[in-house]
Formats: structure tokens, C-alpha cells, sequence
């Protein structure tokens, strides 16, 4: 008797399929609290790499190393978050005249209206400058939950160098983890592929933050032309923020604009500030993102896109800012097995098909 394999059909695959995602989906909502410290510590701990292994050279002892590149992480990340929120509640005192421009705007609206329009809505008496007045206050003294809400909780807060330690730690018995999964393949290759997948990250998120740095001084440089009060802040945050892709730069530059329109005597200080913005991002993505950032993390528009949108709605800013890499991470390893290279193909750019050379009949005549 002819042996005959039993083939599932095509809808109960599809349907296996949908049941995964709903599950997987499930899984990062309800997990949110642990997964978020998780993916952070271990992109840290891919970052802070080079750092531990060239300590490790002049034998000082893996836990020493780990422990000095998580103190200079937490430096460095505690220094960008006070100032940041240094800043922003600071704004209050900014805001004491807001009401006399509001008005003086409404006054200028009126006037076009009636002029041009024939229509004299008195916007000027129907602005409630208390109203407005306080709402500002109770924002800006909530804006330092609202960074903490962004980043994670306090519990995720304290999660995050603890798997960045752990992470940094067991690097060595992570990649052999992998080989034992992948042990069809030769763990030399696999082992250069798990390499070649962490040079990848480090070469990504480097890359960002060499695009993040000159942002920051292109913004700074435009912003005290223009004349902006807290320059280096709005050029800072428009530059941290870009690490959003779409998103980040929009709200960089909505923020000085909101700023500069309710503080500033004149609307062409907005106006100046959306030039400067169309310039920058200009060159951003037409020669700072490409030379820099390269095609290191090879994931198409489409992806991206559809990531980030996902990413917002389970983990919200956490999950836009870790969808990139994460996504760059699954398809390197998609990229392993033949079962699940078509994923791999998904995710990624389209290449060009190379043109097969015409081959001529005997029929044709030759030159």
C-alpha cells in the first residue's frame, strides 16, 4: 500500500494562523508590564555590547563590565528625561501673557472677517482666558506622569537595567540557546548569522542616534535664528522624538509652533519654524537617514508603517519606538529556516529581479 501524507487544508491553516495572532495579540496586551522592560533591556543590552566585550579584552570580570554599562545607561538616560521634563514644566511661566495674545489674535480675526467677509463673530469677547489659563496648569503639572506613562511604569522602570544586566551577562549561553535551536544548521553559521543579527541592531540604533545628535544641532542652530525661546530644548526634543518614524517629527515640530504662536508677538515666527522643519527633514531623509542608517534594518514602507500603527495601539509610545528593530529582529531570524523564509520576504524590501539573459532560437538570425 502507497504510503499517502496527510495535507491540512488551505482555510484550517489560514484559520491556525488568525488564531496565533489573536493569541500572540492577547499575550503582548495582557504582558505589557513585563514585555516592554524585557525589549528595552535587551535592545540596551545589545547597545552596550561593544563596550563590555572591550573591557572584557584587558580581562576585568563580565560582572564588573556589566555593572559599569549599566551605570553609564542610567546616566545617560536619567540625564535626557530631567531635561526634558526640566523643561517642559517650566513652560508655566511662559504662559502669563497668553491671554492678552489670544485676545490680540481674535481682535486681528475679527477685523479680517468683518472686512473681508462681512461676518463680525466677536471671537475677542468669547475667549475665556481663565479657562485656558488653568487648563495649561494642570497640564503642565501633569506632564511628568505623562513621560512616566510613556516610558512605563516605575515597576518597568526598575525592570529595565535588571534585564539589561541579566541580558548583558548571559549573552554567551543566549547564543548557544540558539544554536541548540537551530541545530540542523552549523552552529559556526548560525553563530555568525547571531553575530552578524546583533551587529545589525547595534549598527541601527548607533546610526539613530548619530542622525538624533545632528538633528539636534540643525534645530538648535534654526530655532535661535528664528529666535525661539528654549531653543535647545524644542531642538532636543524634535530630534529625540524623530526616532518615531512619521509620527515623531510631526509632533517635534507642532510643539514649538503651539509655543512660539502663543508667546510670540507675530505669526511669522510659526511660519519660520515650518520652513525650518520642511529643510531639515529634507535633509534628514534624503541624506542623513540614508548615509547614515542605511538599509541596516531592511524592513519595507509598508511594514514599518503597519508596525508602528500596531505598536502604538498594544504598547503605545514604548511600542513605536521598539516595533523597528523588533521587526528587523524577526526577520533575521525568519531568515534562518527555509519553513519561514516567505515571512522573512514579507517583512523585507522587494529586490530587483535580475533580468534572465534572451536566448536566441536557431530560427533568428544572428548577427
Amino acid at each position: 500500500m502507497e504510503n499517502r501524507l496527510f495535507k491540512i487544508p488551505s482555510y484550517l491553516k489560514a484559520l491556525t494562523v488568525m488564531v496565533f495572532i489573536i493569541v500572540l495579540v492577547f499575550f503582548l496586551i495582557v504582558g505589557k508590564g513585563l514585555l516592554v522592560p524585557l525589549f528595552m533591556g535587551g535592545f540596551f543590552a545589545i547597545l552596550f555590547t561593544p563596550l563590555s566585550n572591550f573591557l572584557e579584552k584587558y580581562r576585568i570580570p563580565r560582572t564588573v563590565t556589566c555593572v559599569l554599562s549599566l551605570l553609564l545607561m542610567i546616566t545617560m538616560v536619567a540625564g535626557l528625561i530631567s531635561f526634558i521634563v526640566g523643561n517642559m514644566v517650566s513652560f508655566t511661566k511662559d504662559f502669563t501673557n497668553v491671554s492678552d495674545r489670544l485676545i490680540a489674535v481674535a481682535n486681528e480675526l475679527d477685523l479680517w472677517m468683518s472686512e473681508n467677509l462681512g461676518i463680525n463673530e466677536n471671537l475677542a469677547e468669547k475667549i475665556d482666558s481663565d479657562v485656558f489659563l488653568n487648563l495649561v496648569n494642570q497640564n503642565s503639572s501633569s506632564i511628568s506622569t505623562f513621560a512616566l506613562n510613556a516610558i512605563g511604569s516605575m515597576s518597568g522602570l526598575v525592570l529595565i537595567p535588571i534585564f539589561m544586566f541579566f541580558f548583558l551577562l548571559y549573552r554567551d549561553h543566549l547564543t548557544q540557546m540558539m544554536v541548540e535551536i537551530y541545530r540542523d544548521k552549523d552552529p559556526a553559521l548560525v553563530k555568525i548569522r547571531i553575530g552578524s543579527l546583533r551587529k545589525l541592531i547595534q549598527n541601527y540604533i548607533t546610526g539613530v542616534g548619530k542622525v538624533m545628535v545632528i538633528l539636534a544641532i540643525l534645530n538648535i542652530i534654526a530655532y535661535l535664528i528664528i529666535g525661539v525661546k528654549h531653543a535647545v530644548f524644542f531642538g532636543v526634543l524634535g530630534a529625540v522624538l524623530n526616532i518615531i518614524p512619521y509620527i515623531g517629527p510631526l509632533i517635534g515640530v507642532t510643539l514649538p509652533v503651539i509655543y512660539s504662536f502663543l508667546t510670540m508677538d507675530s505669526l511669522i515666527y510659526p511660519v519660520l519654524i515650518l520652513g525650518a522643519y520642511q529643510v531639515i527633514q529634507l535633509l534628514e531623509s534624503n541624506f542623513l537617514t540614508p548615509k547614515i542608517v542605511g538599509g541596516n534594518v531592511n524592513l519595507n514602507a509598508f511594514i514599518t508603517f503597519l508596525g508602528l500603527l500596531i505598536g502604538g495601539s498594544i504598547w503605545g509610545v514604548a511600542g513605536m519606538i521598539l516595533v523597528i528593530p523588533t521587526l528587523a529582529i524577526l526577520r533575521e531570524i525568519f531568515d534562518l529556516s527555509e519553513t519561514t523564509k516567505p515571512f522573512a520576504l514579507l517583512l523585507g524590501e522587494e529586490k530587483e529581479e535580475e533580468k534572465e539573459p534572451e536566448i536566441k532560437t536557431e530560427d533568428e538570425p544572428t548577427n
